[in-house]
């Protein structure tokens, strides 16, 4: 049976976030409710809607495995299959060799469909008739608010598949929301990206990796080079703390509409100490390399449009580490060159930072683990583990960072139990009063139908009546035969993984004893 009692921490710092793709306004901070894994044992008058439930990717038993489920909303019943399609889309694109394919076995995915009397979210804070009523604040690629939580709350209390509610709006543009309930859309450019990192948040507890947010704590972040949960991480423990050299000269978030009349210009100054930049911008509304010009002190940055995109909105980033930025004032300003695209063409975010001479100062080595500087939209200084590589830094990257896929593997594995099941049954006619005795355990190690490149074993110690009485010839294994003399046994089951360095609540073990069946 799954229990969340050390998960209470993570929800509540889940609830918290300020991701940069949402404005959450009421939706964040949400002390004031039981964490949102605990949404079926809430109490509520609302009844649940009429759900189709089907799965997605089953591993195992809902009672032994963490349940994720889509909610749709805005698909009307003519979308039943859209829907299905889209979260199916989705759970394959988050699990399929990479973000969650190595937890995949302690998981379920499943889709919970109701149709809505109108397709499609609403726009400018006001909702459509839809089951959860998904809405935008405005018209920019940001957040999606739900308007009706107690109807979710209700869905989700009316399945015993429902650890991780998802509200996955039938919209094909940029958003999301975190918090008690996950919402992505079904952009086909952004959906998976913001879903795999909100559930980052909700499922490991961790804040954020990239600049400009509010929230940065967790396995991921540290005050100070002496706090530092990922230090069995280090590549090079004999330099550490070695403080990666960087600086952020300017960010910020304009969401301005762009036009074609006067171009939006700001300014900022350098030191001229670094050896290196890069320029991080996102955009929406924007459909070709010739509708947007791009330049830092009069010179075009070279930025191109990403085929596919549409009018969605996507980061770019810009690295230029063969250049520097001189001392003293700089320029960066960004003109609009299609006037049809007035209204629509919108500077979302944008931030310049600085770096330090390669190698010597900063490590750009794609997973070299150290502390890199974080900067919080009131310019205070964290630090991160991994330069670019994290999904909590980067969203279009797929993979956590070391610190943070050990952080997944605490989080999933707390509620749940390394047995699945133990089984008894007479052992061979040769040896009268016998017991065989099976584990049934989750499926990671050699146990995986699908290998993944962790190192994994199972470590499998069998006791007889008592835990002096070691089974030595029964080590590492599923099956043990236990002689007529034997009236109870034991069996402790250790998980190995070279994914977790540090177990501190004991989440990797479980032992336990029982009475032999006669």
């Amino acid at each position: 049976m799954k229990s969340w009692p050390l998960l209470a921490a993570a929800a509540a710092i889940a609830r918290a976030q300020f991701c940069e793709h949402q404005w959450q306004g009421q939706f964040a901070k949400r002390e004031d409710q039981p964490p949102h894994l605990e949404i079926q044992k809430r109490q509520t008058t609302t009844p649940p809607p009429p759900l189709e439930i089907k799965p997605l990717i089953v591993s195992g038993p809902s009672e032994n495995r963490v349940d994720l489920i889509f909610f749709g909303d805005g698909y009307t019943e003519a979308e039943k299959d859209k829907f299905f399609d889209d979260a199916m889309a989705l759970a394959t694109e988050l699990t399929d060799g990479r973000t969650f394919a190595d937890v995949l076995p302690v998981m379920n995915w499943w889709a919970g469909f109701t149709a809505s009397n109108e397709s499609g979210i609403g726009v400018g804070g006001v909702p459509k008739d839809t089951v959860y009523g998904l809405y935008r604040d405005g018209t920019e690629l940001r957040g999606v608010y739900y308007d009706k939580p107690d109807v979710a709350r209700a869905a989700c209390s009316s399945t015993t598949a429902c650890d991780y509610p998802l509200l996955l709006g039938n919209d094909d543009l940029y958003g999301g929301l975190g918090g008690e309930f996950t919402v992505t859309t079904a952009s086909r450019v952004n959906g998976a990206v913001i879903l795999r990192h909100e559930l980052g948040h909700s499922i490991i507890g961790v804040g954020e990796e990239y600049d400009g947010g509010e929230v940065y704590r967790g396995v991921n972040s540290a005050p100070n080079g002496d706090s530092v949960p990922w230090k069995s991480w280090y590549s090079s423990p004999e330099r550490e703390p070695d403080v990666q050299r960087s600086n952020m000269p300017i960010q910020a978030y304009p969401w301005t509409l762009l036009n074609t009349t006067s171009a939006w210009s700001t300014s900022f100054p350098s030191a001229g100490t670094y050896d290196s930049y890069s320029l991080q911008f996102s955009i929406s509304g924007v459909s070709a390399t010739e509708d947007l010009m791009v330049t830092l002190d009069g010179e075009d940055v070279g930025w191109k449009y990403k085929e596919g995109v549409g009018l969605d909105r996507i980061i770019y980033r810009l690295p230029f580490r063969d250049a520097k930025l001189s001392g003293g004032m700089h320029n960066l300003t960004f003109e609009l060159l299609n006037k049809e695209l007035e209204g629509t063409a919108q500077l979302c975010n944008f931030e310049v930072l600085e770096y330090g001479t390669a190698d010597e100062q900063f490590n750009f080595t794609i997973g070299h683990n150290s502390l890199y500087p974080t900067y919080d939209i009131r310019n205070q200084t964290t630090y991160r583990p991994t330069n670019d590589l994290c999904l909590m830094r980067d969203v279009y990257t797929s993979e956590f960072c070391d610190a943070c896929i050990e952080g997944l593997w605490r989080a999933l594995l707390t509620p749940l139990k390394l047995i699945d099941n133990v089984t008894q049954t007479p052992a061979d006619p040769s040896t009268p009063g016998a017991t065989k005795v099976e584990l049934a355990l989750l499926p990671l190690a050699d146990l995986r139908k699908i290998p993944n490149n962790a190192t994994e074993s199972y470590v499998i110690t069998w006791f007889g009546q008592d835990d002096a009485a070691v089974l030595d010839e029964w080590a590492n294994k599923t099956t043990a035969v236990l002689g007529p003399e034997v009236g109870s046994f034991g069996v402790e089951v250790r998980f190995v993984s070279s994914q977790i360095r540090g177990d501190p609540q004991g989440v990797t073990r479980q032992k336990e004893r029982y009475s032999v069946q006669k």
